[in-house]
């Protein structure tokens, strides 16, 4: 008898401290517009899911936090982006849910359309592989560049400089790291910057942007990120519910007037 009380104490035990850590924070790190943000509007929402959102800052590395165990989940990047930094990493992480998309934009404080731009006008763009490729094919798409032939998946095919084959306004391409782009404003003719950090600078992508992506077959959208071993964790998957809720959807739209577009279909 006794043993069995023991063995009995034993399981209340470990349901009780199951259910502990489950119970506890869900840590995510999140860039902070508009990814904290939308995880803002979800805490005020959804209450019962407890979430500590880690802000991050220039110089983070949200995939090494997650791998190292400091965040439980990160939400800040796309899929191109993701499967770069796990072949960097030498990490294999997993996606929980697909919420938004950022259109990546051309800006300018020097010119208000292409047809003014100079001979040998320079071009700011991100100096990471995935949206360094992701600016090259958006500038092509404006017919200021053409890239060779061969480079026909903007998700699977990475260009860099050395891949333009045309031109025409001898273009000088000039790569930066992605937070510091929108300072270079005055310093460049044009610059092409990421959603998020366009409008942590102010911008508003869907009205100041001489050129921007289209939302349409993105291969861009932001999703949730976790581990493996975390994937199936309630949590993680109330969040994931959420972020692909109706409910945020109509906040990222009526937030974000288009500069922000959510994955998740309107609801009839």
């Amino acid at each position: 008898m006794k043993n069995a009380a023991f063995r009995l104490a034993g399981v209340t035990l470990a349901l009780s401290l199951a259910w502990g850590a489950q119970a506890d924070a869900l840590r995510i790190a999140a860039d902070p517009v508009p990814h904290a943000e939308i995880l803002n509007f979800i805490k005020k929402q959804d209450p019962k899911l407890d979430l500590k959102i880690v802000e991050l800052t220039s110089g983070v590395n949200a995939n090494e936090l997650l791998a190292n165990g400091d965040v439980d989940a990160n939400y800040f990047q796309h899929l191109p982006y993701l499967k770069d930094q796990e072949k960097a990493l030498g990490k294999t992480f997993a996606v929980a849910a697909t919420v938004h998309i950022e259109p990546l934009g051309i800006y300018s404080h020097k010119h208000k359309d292409f047809t003014s731009l100079p001979d040998g006008a320079t071009v700011a763009v991100p100096n990471n592989a995935t949206n360094l490729s992701r600016s090259l094919f958006l500038l092509q798409s404006q017919g200021l560049i053409r890239l060779n032939a061969k480079f026909t998946d903007p998700a699977t095919t990475l260009a860099t400089p050395k891949d333009i084959v045309d031109n025409p306004k001898k273009l000088k391409i000039l790569e930066i790291e992605s937070p510091q782009i929108p300072r270079s404003l005055d310093d460049v003719d044009l610059a092409v910057i990421n959603g998020n950090y366009a409008l942590e600078a102010g911008l508003s992508p869907a009205k100041d942007a001489l050129g921007l992506e289209k939302a349409e077959h993105n291969p861009y959208a932001n999703i949730l990120v976790t581990t493996p071993q975390l994937e199936n964790d309630p949590r993680i998957k109330e969040l994931a519910k959420d972020l692909a809720s109706p409910q945020v959807a109509a906040f990222i739209r009526q937030h974000y007037n288009g500069s922000v577009i959510p994955v998740a279909t309107p609801q009839s």
